[in-house]
């Protein structure tokens, strides 16, 4: 069994004495592990950098095997990641994020192209924090558990938008919200679409934060986020405060 693909590397484990375990997400086989030999060489180690975009070939003698992958950089993120404190955050939350919520060998290409697309905007730090929101909406619609807020899912209306039911993920209006309102998640406006800041970004987080841990995480995985998450949000937090401050 072989095949042949680009990925983005989400992480690599020392195997043995010379090789690596790496871990990638392709458009085309989704999130697929395989051993590097020679991988803790001097020649491929720093090719190997969490984020790299690579070209893959895959091969095993059988397909359930694990199979070893020979690799080739295409594009490297490591540079841009670690000039910037909040890059580096977020690049590792997205990682960490894939490989902890995608399933085995299962295609996602829609997904794959967001994720791309998100990592190359890395050295774009006052875009990079609205795209991440977009992205992690994706990431919770790609795997089933979207969230719907084009009406109020009691009146039908698109005005008033102003809560999410915890339970549907779909938007309440005030009227539709009556005695139910403080049971119900905030509807920040940076979900709406609406123009943003830091603030802004970190409260719709904190709202995707709760389908991530109690649907995403709690009903179909059974583990925590990973921590990297928290580490971005922090960093985004930090420079909202830091930006308020001036």
């Amino acid at each position: 069994m072989d095949w042949r693909d680009t990925g983005i590397l989400l992480s690599s484990r020392r195997h043995g004495e010379t090789s690596m375990i790496i871990e990638v997400f392709t458009p085309e086989r989704g999130r697929y592990a395989g051993v590097v030999r020679g991988g803790a060489s001097r020649k491929i180690a720093p090719i190997l950098q969490t984020g790299a975009q690579l070209d893959l070939a895959w091969r095993a003698r059988l397909e359930d095997h694990i199979g070893s992958f020979t690799v080739e950089l295409q594009r490297s993120r490591a540079a841009v990641a670690m000039g910037q404190r909040l890059a580096l955050a977020g690049m590792n939350a997205v990682l960490a994020l894939l490989a902890f919520a995608l399933p085995e060998r299962e295609a996602h290409e829609a997904l794959y192209q967001k994720s791309q697309n998100l990592l190359d905007l890395l050295d774009q730090p006052d875009l990079w924090p609205l795209a991440y929101l977009q992205w992690e909406t994706a990431l919770l619609d790609d795997l089933g558990y979207g969230l719907d807020l084009k009406q109020c899912a009691v009146t039908g209306s698109t005005e008033d938008l102003i809560y999410i039911s915890p339970k549907s993920a779909r938007a309440v209006s005030s009227k539709g919200a009556g005695d139910w309102a403080n049971r119900l998640l905030p509807l920040p406006p940076a979900l709406q679409g609406a123009a943003t800041d830091d603030t802004d970004i970190v409260e719709a987080l904190r709202v995707t934060e709760y389908f991530l841990v109690n649907k995403l995480a709690k009903d179909q995985i059974g583990k925590p986020l990973p921590q990297a998450r928290a580490r971005f949000i922090d960093a985004l937090q930090r420079r909202a405060t830091s930006a308020s401050a001036e």
